[in-house]
């Protein structure tokens, strides 16, 4: 018997031949598609059992015999005891790492697409689908089964049906797609959080692998949060001043914008913004106002004044200051020598940082006119030069060296900086523009200099014509504080970036104002007559204060305006003798006081003088332009000043209520919002209807 085993051990099993294989296959299909065996393709046993079962995992053995039970079927008691003990089975399976079948699931139209992966509902797209889930469970419960039902109903859980329209929803929340923001936002505000204990967890995947067990809340509220790490200068905001005491208020022109699209991005993220992170004075100056223009270049600006109530406090007047810089035609433009300074280090590799980054420089190039000439230089860990100075008449090869762009590695900014303006040097522009544009994160978080070392040496390259101009990108990890100093001293302006439309405005509809000055170290001064004003407030513009002195200080620098740009200015101003009057008389002023009153009768009337100094953009002296405040310059009611002045009010509003300003405290919400409604007016790209949407949602989110 044994030589007789290994004889056969040792020989070859003849190989099958071509028919049998087609007899076996034939008769395999025969049965398989037989209808007293399986109606719909699939036995009703399920093969290789004993007991003629479907096989389960010892969750389900666990759970079905206990939910099948009369007594604890659809009671309180069975949610009480039963769910709990599940969830910790579950548990403690997952932890040493037991595989967990996946359960049956029939979806309505279609079969399961097969994925390795477990797939999670979105949150938004859970909270808004609860309520209808619930309903459908329980109409599904009431329903009698039938006994053809009730011979193919598996012992496992009851999963809830899904759509084929879902599942591609959930397949792109899995692979990390995210929701359009205003979609995700109104669902997470509309509903409540108790919502989350009704969500359904629908998955996927498992074929022949091994799957934890899903959680019971969306996978978004478990991952801890990364932190944050933005930073952000802190300024105290601009205090009541009395007229007496300090008569004179002196500020440098401000027109970024980045502030606005910084707190746009926290109210859509669903919180409120870090008050360091708003500056009044950018997110007023973020909007188009149709202010009065100069009729030529030979006056570069115009200032239009306007006197009227305060809608938050009937004891105090607004003195709203609109200036517009004369707008350069496109033919007249100078040329321009740009350099591309993009941080490409880790840090970047979000889908809001360097893909959006390079999607916002593609829409300049296409803005930039044939002569132009573009370089881009790159730092992460060692700075380098993608591209020499191109003629943007080869605009496929700028593009094409923008495409190629990939993140990676620490930041050594201050290497990117040096070696960009070596590079706009190189391809120097006399009479044209000469910026680098800095696009990053603000992370510069390795580099051989420090910031003092960084200020001053782009100060220097400002004196010799090549300014900077600041993008920045991205959330969490976002240096504002920084970005704001560099972008001052370089003689450029500050954008932050959070959205394609975002880089839209800025680099193409706004590409004159930010690209093509017209006027720079732009400085404000107002004097008050304390005959008439007894105090006044600055709304925003608190980092860009300066000393009394510094106006006619032409070596003190200050801020620019380009072609066509629009500067807007609001102080709260109180009447002398008015309620509101927040400081005391002093003792020993009261004697000047005839002196005061002669001096109003004979300015006839002045309550405020302004006073703007600015120099062109080739010249280092500066022409002083003056403007007599009076009541000529008033209007009776906030309703009879133009559409413009009082959406830009509402703004200054706004910011002031995000600050924490006293002064708007109780004034509500609704209020701006009505204030802002109202003064809509025309809309062509949306930036005021939006800005409604902001109102909202801070009111949403403050809780009045």
């Amino acid at each position: 018997m044994t030589d007789e085993l290994d004889r056969l051990s040792n020989s070859r099993a003849p190989a099958p031949s071509t028919d049998a294989r087609a007899r076996a296959l034939a008769a395999a299909m025969q049965a398989f598609e037989a209808p007293e065996n399986n109606p719909e393709n699939n036995s009703a046993t399920t093969q290789g059992t004993r007991n003629g079962r479907r096989q389960s995992s010892i969750i389900n053995w666990i759970w079905s015999p206990i939910m099948n039970r009369k007594l604890l079927a659809g009671s309180a008691l069975a949610t009480l005891l039963v769910v709990p003990a599940a969830a910790f089975l579950t548990l403690e399976l997952t932890r040493n790492n037991l595989p967990v079948t996946k359960p049956d699931v029939e979806v309505a139209g279609g079969e399961l697409p097969k994925k390795t992966s477990p797939k999670v509902e979105s949150k938004s797209e859970a909270l808004t689908e609860a309520p209808a889930l619930e309903q459908k469970a329980k109409q599904a419960a009431a329903k009698p089964v039938t006994a053809q039902e009730q011979s193919r109903v598996s012992p496992e859980p009851e999963i809830a049906e899904v759509q084929p329209d879902a599942l591609a929803d959930i397949d792109a929340t899995a692979s990390g797609a995210q929701p359009q923001r205003e979609e995700a936002l109104s669902a997470d505000a509309a509903a409540p959080i108790g919502a989350l204990s009704r969500t359904r967890q629908i998955t996927t995947g498992m074929a022949q692998e091994a799957m934890p067990a899903p959680s019971f809340l969306p996978s978004d509220i478990l991952m801890p949060q990364e932190e944050n790490r933005d930073r952000f200068s802190s300024e105290d905001t601009n205090p009541v001043k009395s007229v007496i005491t300090d008569p004179v208020s002196t500020f440098s022109a401000d027109v970024d914008t980045a502030s606005y699209s910084f707190v746009r991005k926290a109210l859509f993220a669903g919180a409120l913004p870090d008050k360091d992170s708003v500056r009044v004075e950018e997110m007023i100056n973020y909007f188009p106002y149709d202010w009065s223009g100069p009729q030529s270049e030979a006056e570069p600006f115009k200032a239009t004044v306007k006197l009227m109530p305060t809608p938050w406090n009937p004891n105090t007047r607004l003195m709203h200051i609109g200036i517009k810089g004369y707008d350069v035609v496109p033919a007249a433009q100078p040329r321009a020598n740009l350099v591309f300074l993009i941080d490409v280090s880790g840090s970047m590799d979000e889908p809001d940082k360097l893909p959006l980054l390079k999607s916002a420089f593609r829409l300049l190039v296409e803005k930039l006119k044939a002569d132009d000439t573009v370089s881009i230089v790159t730092y992460a860990g060692n700075a380098g030069t993608v591209l020499e100075p191109t003629k943007v008449k080869d605009k496929q090869k700028i593009l094409s060296a923008i495409d190629t762009l990939q993140p990676g590695g620490s930041t050594a900014g201050a290497q990117g900086i040096e070696a960009a303006y070596a590079l706009a040097q190189s391809a120097f522009v006399k009479d044209g523009v000469n910026r680098v544009m800095l696009a990053t994160d603000g992370d510069f978080n390795v580099g051989p200099s420090s910031d003092d070392d960084l200020k001053t040496m782009i100060e220097q390259k400002r004196k010799g014509g090549i300014f900077l101009s600041v993008l920045g990108f991205g959330r969490g990890n976002y240096n504002d504080a920084l970005m704001q100093t560099l972008a001052q001293n370089g003689n450029g302006t500050a954008a932050y970036i959070d959205t394609l439309a975002e880089a839209q405005k800025s680099l193409v509809e706004e590409a004159g104002s930010s690209l093509f000055p017209i006027a720079k170290d732009v400085k404000f001064q107002v004097e008050f007559n304390p005959a008439q004003i007894a105090e006044y407030r600055l709304i925003g513009y608190e980092t860009r204060a300066l000393k009394r002195e510094d106006f006619n200080n032409d070596r003190v620098d200050a801020g620019d305006i380009g072609s066509g740009h629009r500067v807007t200015a609001i102080y709260e101003v109180t009447p002398k003798g008015s309620p509101a009057t927040l400081n005391d008389d002093l003792r020993y002023q009261a004697a000047k006081a005839p002196e005061a009153v002669a001096t109003r009768q004979a300015q006839g009337g002045e309550l405020a003088f302004l006073k703007i100094r600015y120099k062109k953009p080739d010249s280092d002296t500066s022409t002083l332009i003056t403007t007599p405040v009076t009541e000529e310059n008033a209007v009776p009611t906030l309703d009879a000043a133009s559409a413009d002045a009082r959406f830009s009010i509402a703004v200054a509003a706004f910011g002031q209520k995000l600050r924490g300003t006293d002064a708007v405290s109780t004034y509500p919400y609704g209020s701006i919002l009505d204030l802002a409604a109202g003064a809509k007016g025309d809309d062509p790209y949306g930036y005021r209807a939006e800005f409604l949407n902001l109102v909202r949602l801070a009111k949403s989110l403050s809780g009045e």
